[in-house]
Order: C-alpha cells, then structure tokens, then sequence
C-alpha cells in the first residue's frame, strides 16, 4: 500500500478515516487531483515476452524474462535493454490477497478498478484467460472495471496478461520523438513500447465519485464538475458536499442535489474571499506563488449523512489569457520565460527513472530562472504537472504529432487529444494547449485546404473542451488560427536575432512574411489580430564538456563552456530588446542522445555552475 504525507479530516457528513492532504502529497499517487486514502501499486517485476501472438499466453507464460513495469523495454532500466523494433510485446503478473488488501477493497469498497496510466500504443487484457477490455492511444490513461474478474477465494491468485502492440513504422500513430528508423537520427530518439506509466489498483463503493474537473471561471468563480460511476439502488437521489481550505483558513462549502439519473453535473461557487480585490492576489496561483486551494468532495445520499464516497483533490485560482500584444496570468502581463523540456531519460526513455525524478525536474527548471516549461511532444506523467502546480512553473501541454495525413492519422490524433486535454485540465500550472507542431502531420498546410482545415478543426475542438486557455494551432510557423504567434528561430547570432525581433517593423515583416525557416507565419487566411509573439524555440547551442559523442550536434557549436555562456547570453540580450516578445523556450533542458545542446548533460548536471546559466536566462 502506498501512503501520503499530511492528512485532512473529513467532512462532519463523512467518516473519520483521515484522507490525504491533496496539495501535499509526497509525488507517488499516480492521479493527483482525485486521492482516496489507499491504493495498490503494480509497478515492479512483471513477465516479460517479446514475442508474435500465442493464444495460450493469455493465461500467462512462464518462461517468459523479467521485466521492471514501468519502464520500457528499450531501456536499461526495465531489464530488458533492447533498443531494437518490439512490434508486439506480452507482459504478466500475479495480482494477490495482500494487493486487494492494499487497495481497500472491502465491503465499504467492493468494486476493483484496475487503471493504467499510459501503454503505448495498442493494448488488450486478459485476467486468468478472461478479456476485460483493450485500449488505444500511447499517451492516456485508462481503467477496467475489473471486480468480477478478481473474484473467487478469498486467497485466489489471478494473472493479469497483458498485449502491447506498437508498430514502429506506422506513422499514423501520435509518436512524438520515438523515431521510425531502427537507430535515433537527426531530432527523434529510441522507442518506448508497451507500458511506461504506473499500474495500479483501486477500490471504490458501488457509486462512485469517477472524475473532478476544476475550472476558472474568473478571478473569484470556479466551477467543479463531478462524474459519479454506477447506480444508486432504487432510483436513489444523490448530494455532493465539497469543502475548499487553503492552508488553516476555510474558503468554502458548497453542498449540491444531483438531477435524477445524471451521473456529471456541474457546481458554480464564488470565492467570498476573492470579492475584496485588494486583497485578491493573496490566493491567487502564481509560479512565483504556488498557492493551492485543497477540496475534500463527499458523495452521499440526499437524504442521508452517512457517506457513500469521499476523495481529496486541490486546484489552483487562477486565470490567463491574452490581450494587447501581451500574456495575462491573473489579468496582468507576465513575460513566459520557459525552456523545452523532451521529458527523457538515457537510462529510462520518455518514463522518469523514478518519482522523484519527476519533482527534481521542476526543481531544476526553476534553478535555471525559468518559470515555464514546454513539454515537447509527449503528454507528460500527471505526478509531473502535481510537481509544477506545488512548485510553480507555468506549463505549455502539447500532444504527440503523428507524421502522416490520413483519416487515420486525424481520427487517432483527435481522440488522444480530447482525452488528454480532458486528463489536465484541472492542472494551474497548464496555461496553453498546443495540438500541433511545425507542421507534423501537415506538411503541406501552407497550400492544402483539407490540412488547414483539420489544425483549425484541432484547435477549435480544444477550445470547446477547453476555452479557459489560449491554444496554438501549429507551433512555430503556419498558423491557421491561433492566440499567440509563435516562432521558431535558431538564428546563432545575437544582433542578427535582435534585428529580426527589434520592434513593430519588425514584427510586421515577420508575421506577414516568410519566417526564419523560411515558412510562412500564418496561412490559410489566419490574420493579425494582435496576438502575442512569442520566440517558442531558439538557441541550441551544442557544447559537450566530458565525454564527446561523434553524433552530438547543435544548431550552433561553442568552443569551450565560455563560449558557450556568452552564445547563450547575446541571444537572451536579444530577447530582453525586443519591444513587442511576449515570452521565449530556450532549446533545450538537456541533452538528449544524439541532440547534446541541452543546459544539463543527460545526467541532469549543469554544463557550468548553474548561476552562470541562470545569470544569461534572467539577465540579473
């Protein structure tokens, strides 16, 4: 059973049992905005066959190798270690006695949930030989209800079999980085199949609280929209109680009836607190004020005190947006000073070697003098973004190009899309979507009708789910409908950057023009409204201070680290001139196989002392 740090009492409406404190977890419960008190962790040991189909295996294998879930099997970490092509892959694992004990299963809790966190791509299961479901998409969670199958003695063991499939050249699949050739060339890096988020299990009452979605409404009105799974017995009314503190200080509580037979509805409550404007920063979530308002939501029935339910979540007050050429977090300008954050690492690929790794992550990026990062191509670990929201950095979520044009391609892209946004959209730190990238999947937007219109569809649709935030139809160049203009410029020289960035001149002939590589900024009839401009990749300056990789490259090379930081620095001068940049993402965090133009090594120590680094990002 995995624990938390920090509780909270219930509601009077609820049972003594204490829940998690969600806002200060210790990084290991893999779902951060919805905590029940127990959980079972399935990480760790699992069989392993990389193998075709064998109906037989879905029953288990036992000779089959030892693999570590959640890591890879491309990686050093899962045990494996075969870089190669894994186009099908089985995994298996005994669930136990002492694993529905550690998810509390029980007559308060009888209903098991087995969740997922991400296997990529396409996954079937199996427990004790019998199918309970399959999933696509390599980015996104997903559970079973898995009660019926684990039932049996009370000391039965079960098999849950699982197969992965994972086609490393079908480019239809949203794959981000994981390159299509067999060895890493160019900007792509080695595969990750199969599992590489966190297995676990769960246990939660006939009706149940499923999901939480906290939203912005303004800078004093949030929204909490709660879907409830199963039935209550006889047509039964259900009422939600929730009750919002911020550190010792209670904000709120909202008590609400469900409508007959729905099981979403939604809670509209102002923060009295946040009426005093004067006082309205003091709450307000900030990368320089990471203050996070914890919730404890009850389910129970409506005419009845005793609780069905109870879960802890937390979320941020907070807005942003964008207004006369600038970005607005909580209604001021704030200059985005982020960095390109590809979320891998050499000995466990796009999974975090552990979760602590995924908090020193942030911890760094912040060292740096960054307060944003932008997740490049890889719907990144939630127990992340729990880091960035407790921390404070701003963060920008973007999906996993696909490569091909297809209906296919549009239909897998679009479907992994809503789910993610659908997964993050709670988080303060998230404060831009970007659907695409570079033209991934479009590269012959800038002339083809049926591409334009599916980065605009794209768009819109992310704005339906959510129009809280600004989106980025196509990052760095042809855009076709977007709240900032980005673009990206690796230019290596400091004054030729500043010149093209100098002032509104410039900023005309650059978004009315053809842009650095030599695409166009907008296309298919997008206009200049006044958007926001914001130089989302530059730099890249490759500079190897240990061991030389002969295939390590940069958009630019330094000499030695001297060189290095004063490249870095004339290209920040150039930015801190600008008159009209709205914020920057410098390339990148680390060094990434073959890329090595990170501002960490691979190992995540910095290239110089860190206050050198800090001191050319932030000028000061």
């Amino acid at each position: 059973m995995s624990t938390l740090d920090g509780t909270v009492a219930a509601p009077d409406t609820a049972s003594s049992s204490p829940l998690p404190l969600a806002s200060r977890q210790d990084g290991t419960y893999p779902r951060p905005q919805l905590v029940r008190a127990r959980w079972a962790d399935l990480d760790g040991t699992w069989s392993f066959r990389n193998d075709g189909d064998d109906p037989a295996w879905r029953a288990g294998f036992p000779d089959a190798r030892d693999i570590v879930v959640p890591f890879p099997p491309e990686s050093v970490a899962s045990g494996i270690d075969e870089p190669g092509f894994h186009p099908v892959v089985w995994y298996a694992r005994t669930i136990t006695r002492s694993d529905l004990d550690a998810a509390g299963h029980g007559e308060a809790a009888p209903r098991l949930v087995l969740h997922f966190g991400a296997v990529d791509y396409r996954a079937r299961f199996w427990i004790d030989g019998r199918f309970i479901g399959e999933h696509e998409g390599g980015h996104t969670p997903f559970s079973f209800d898995v009660t019926e199958a684990l039932a049996g003695a009370p000391d039965a063991e079960h098999t849950l079999v699982v197969r992965a499939e994972d086609d490393p050249h079908d480019v239809t699949q949203p794959r981000g980085k994981q390159d299509w050739h067999e060895d890493p060339h160019a900007i792509w890096y080695r595969r990750t199949t199969g599992i590489w988020q966190t297995v676990w299990l769960e246990a939660v009452p006939t009706v149940s609280i499923a999901s939480l979605r906290w939203t912005n409404v303004d800078h004093q009105t949030v929204r909490l929209t709660v879907r409830t799974a199963g039935a209550p017995t006889g047509g039964e009314r259900l009422r939600v109680v929730a009750r919002w503190d911020e550190r010792d200080e209670h904000l709120a509580t909202v008590e609400s009836v469900l409508p007959r037979h729905a099981d979403e509805f939604d809670v509209v409550v102002p923060v009295a607190r946040q009426t005093n404007g004067q006082a309205e920063d003091e709450l307000h979530w900030t990368p320089e004020t990471p203050r996070l308002v914890d919730a404890t939501v009850t389910l129970l029935p409506a005419d009845a005190s005793d609780p069905i339910d109870v879960v802890a979540s937390y979320f941020g007050v907070r807005t942003v947006g964008t207004d006369g050429g600038a970005f607005l977090l909580n209604g001021r300008r704030y200059d985005v000073r982020s960095v390109l954050n590809q979320g891998y690492w050499p000995e466990s690929h796009i999974a975090a070697p552990s979760r602590e790794a995924l908090r020193r992550e942030v911890e760094l990026i912040k060292e740096l003098g960054f307060n944003a990062a932008r997740n490049h191509q890889k719907i990144e670990d939630p127990r992340f973004l729990y880091w960035a929201d407790r921390l404070g950095i701003l963060v920008w979520g973007e999906a996993p190009g696909a490569y091909a044009f297809s209906p296919r391609a549009v239909q897998r892209l679009v479907r992994e899309w809503m789910d993610a946004v659908e997964r993050d959209a709670s988080h303060p730190s998230i404060v831009t979507w970007v659907p695409a990238n570079e033209s991934w999947g479009v590269q012959h937007i800038a002339t083809d009708p049926a591409q334009q219109a599916y980065a605009r569809a794209l768009a819109d649709v992310t704005r339906a789910l959510d129009p809280t935030r600004p989106v980025i139809s196509n990052d760095g160049w042809e855009h076709v409908g977007s709240d900032i203009i980005t673009v990206h410029d690796y230019e290596g020289d400091g004054p030729r950057l500043a010149a093209t960035y100098a002032d509104e001149a410039a900023r005309t002939a650059l978004v009315e023009g053809i842009g650095p590589a030599d695409r166009r900024i907008l296309v298919g009839g997008a206009v200049d409204h006044g958007q926001p401009v914001m130089l989302t990749e530059f730099g890249g300056v490759n500079y190897q201070p240990g061991v030389q990789r002969d295939d390590g490259w940069g958009y630019t090379t330094a000499a030695d680290g001297d060189d290095w930081i004063a490249r870095i620095t004339a290209l920040y001068d150039a930015i801190r001139a600008s008159s009209f940049l709205a914020g920057s993402c410098y390339t990148q965090l680390t060094d990434t196989m073959q890329e090595t133009n990170g501002l960490l090594n691979a190992d995540r120590t910095p290239k110089v002392p860190i206050e050198q680094i800090r001191r050319a990002v932030t000028g000061r």
